[in-house]
């Protein structure tokens, strides 16, 4: 499976209706391919950090098992715009 930091994004965006999301693949610093993502979703509104990235991952559960390394950041918009004001 080919994974890119595009198809990632779109596939994040389009399912978690995200108003934003950074994807950064970060393979070239580790041994397998990895990504770094931030996920501003109105569908983590009142969720916990876990059901959060339950959320994410279950997105991408087709998707995970080709990925060595998956950081992520996921926040309601409220979040991000606050976090854009520091």
């Amino acid at each position: 499976m080919e994974l890119s930091a595009e198809y990632l994004r779109e596939k994040l965006q389009r399912d978690l209706e995200a108003e934003h999301v950074e994807v950064e693949d970060t393979t070239l610093n580790r041994c397998a391919c990895s990504f770094r993502v931030l996920v501003v979703s109105a569908k983590f509104e009142g969720k916990p950090l876990l059901q959060r990235h339950r959320l994410v991952n279950a997105c991408l559960a087709e998707e995970l098992p080709h990925i060595h390394a998956f950081e992520q950041k996921t926040l309601t918009p409220e979040q991000w715009a606050r976090e854009r004001q520091k």
